[in-house]
């Protein structure tokens, strides 16, 4: 079973990937920066975690305001350093645990977290700027580790309560603790201390009420759950509530820890905080894990031997993600006009297999969907090249236009296209 070793929390501010990348480490304003993160370094190394579950919240560059979701879950296989505007930081990508990622998806939503999950997102300095900073590349200059991702939205309002933090996080803990492979997982927080950085409070800082949230933090977490947004706010500054992630960390974590080091530095906008707890799980004698893995499943329990039925679950979604990404792009009038004039181009140009090519140029409709193309990226396929809806439902089961339409009550054909 995974198990969860204990939980980091760390600050993420700009400056310290900017000091990394200009090799200020060792200067006078920089240099209790990163004296505060070598135990943290250290502890990666003696613990050696395989994977990292790793809470951060983006700074409105790989997720805008056009779709805003509160906990979005990254299920991707590598994750790549974001462009921020000046360019993208001289790092190499990150590996990503799929499965990991899909089980604990799986189990949040069993537990009636409405999770959004994201693929071909880079990630900014929310997640690189303190990973660059604790954790050196190996010799073959790669992350040692392999990360599961947790973008929380805390930048638009509403934003989750801290309640709701540390129950993701109770609910997180019951997710790696149920997965049956062997694993040493670490959680990942940071985002805070106290900071605004807008508006004339902009420079706001509160060092008092920082000591006093990690020391509620690993002692009394629950009090902190009591606290609204604006009460954050007011303690910390209005960005500084971003500061209720770090109890998603800590709801993962059994009731009593361990700290092993705790540092505070404030240099200029944002108090810098590190924290190392360790958990001190124990187990009970009873199978609660294999329990959770049927309460995971109970939702789409036979789904996937009904026949003819392909459940379009995150396993089917990554088969045919680069399948469906082309269809999806034809929702664009130049990509369809690209399509009719040089779809060979455009298949090369997406990268398409040879067989997932076959498919399309034959418009084998069943075999698209069995190959993990959603239903609804084909009847887009459908409205470019002339097909109804209908003919598709009918070279679905395997039946001529005119035998699908006598199992019909009205004889109609419709599709999604347009009036043209």
């Amino acid at each position: 079973m995974a198990r969860i070793i204990g939980g980091l929390a760390v600050s993420h501010t700009p400056t310290i990937g900017f000091a990394v990348d200009h090799n200020k480490q060792h200067e006078q304003a920089w240099a209790p920066i990163f004296k505060g993160f070598e135990p943290i370094t250290a502890w990666l190394q003696e613990k050696q975690p395989d994977v990292l579950f790793y809470i951060f919240n983006d700074h409105v560059t790989s997720f805008f305001f056009n779709h805003y979701a509160a906990f979005n879950l990254g299920v991707d296989e590598r994750y790549a350093p974001a462009d921020e505007g000046g360019g993208a930081r001289a790092l190499p990508a990150i590996d990503g645990h799929v499965e990991l990622a899909r089980h604990i998806g799986a189990s949040l939503m069993a537990d009636e977290f409405d999770m959004a999950f994201f693929r071909d997102k880079p990630l900014d300095h929310g997640l690189f700027s303190p990973m660059s900073a604790v954790l050196p590349l190996n010799e073959r200059s790669e992350w040692p580790v392999k990360i599961v991702p947790l973008q929380v939205g805390v930048l638009q309002f509403p934003i989750p309560s801290a309640a709701r933090c540390y129950k993701l996080g109770q609910a997180l803990r019951r997710a790696i603790e149920s997965y049956p492979e062997d694993l040493k997982v670490a959680v990942v927080s940071t985002g805070g201390l106290s900071h605004q950085v807008h508006g004339e409070r902009c420079g706001f800082n509160n060092p008092e009420w920082d000591a006093q949230f990690v020391d509620l933090l690993v002692n009394d977490p629950v009090r902190l759950t009591e606290m609204t947004i604006a009460e954050y706010a007011t303690l910390g500054g209005v960005e500084g509530a971003e500061v209720i992630m770090w109890l998603i960390m800590r709801g993962a974590l059994s009731s009593t820890v361990k700290k092993v080091h705790q540092d505070y530095y404030l240099p200029s906008m944002t108090g810098i905080a590190t924290l190392i707890l360790e958990n001190q799980d124990r187990e009970v004698p009873v199978n609660v894990h294999e329990r959770h893995r049927q309460h995971m499943g109970r939702q789409l329990a036979g789904a996937g031997g009904l026949e003819g039925t392909y459940p379009f679950d995150l396993a089917r979604s990554a088969k045919g993600y680069r399948l469906n990404k082309f269809l999806h792009g034809l929702i664009s009038p130049a990509m369809r006009q690209r399509f009719k004039d040089e779809s060979e181009v455009l298949f090369a140009e997406s990268g398409l297999s040879e067989e997932e090519r076959d498919m399309v140029r034959r418009l084998d409709w069943r075999a698209l969907i069995q190959c993990g193309a959603s239903f609804f990226v084909l009847e887009k396929l459908g409205a470019v090249v002339g097909v109804s809806n209908l003919h598709i439902y009918s070279a679905m089961r395997g039946q001529s236009l005119e035998e699908f339409q006598k199992t019909r009550n009205q004889q109609v054909l419709y599709s999604v296209a347009g009036k043209k």
